[in-house]
């Protein structure tokens, strides 16, 4: 079992702004490390980025653990959606050498409001 969670407040956020998380893990068998990634990526057509901003790893962390992180988000990119393509922020909890994941999205840009993107015609 992994876990990841947010403050109560919800999943959207200023840029810049300080989130509390905390990560939880139960294994059945031993690994050698976890990773907590805060990451961005695009989703739509065309080329797929993925950009890790940042990574907290925890070693010898035995079967079961947690840990808690006071996360400043960084300035941008801003998470906004178009027709063609969006940007995605996301909190990812990685175990290694399984690879067995976990993933909680949020938004951040200014006023915690996505940004829409329209087409020039519209």
């Amino acid at each position: 079992m992994l876990e990841i969670e947010r403050p109560r407040s919800g999943a959207q956020f200023e840029p810049g702004q300080v989130v509390p998380v905390d990560v939880r893990w139960s294994l059945l068998e031993d690994q050698s490390r976890v990773e907590l990634r805060l990451v961005w990526n695009t989703v739509g057509k065309g080329d797929q980025n993925l950009s890790i901003e940042e990574t907290w790893t925890y070693s010898n962390i035995g079967l079961s653990g947690q840990k808690h992180e006071e996360i400043q988000l960084p300035d941008g990119p801003y998470s906004c959606s178009g027709k063609l393509l969006s940007l995605v922020w996301a909190f990812e909890l990685i175990v290694f050498p399984s690879g067995e994941s976990t993933r909680t999205e949020f938004l951040m840009a200014p006023g915690a409001s996505e940004i829409i993107l329209h087409s020039a015609a519209e």
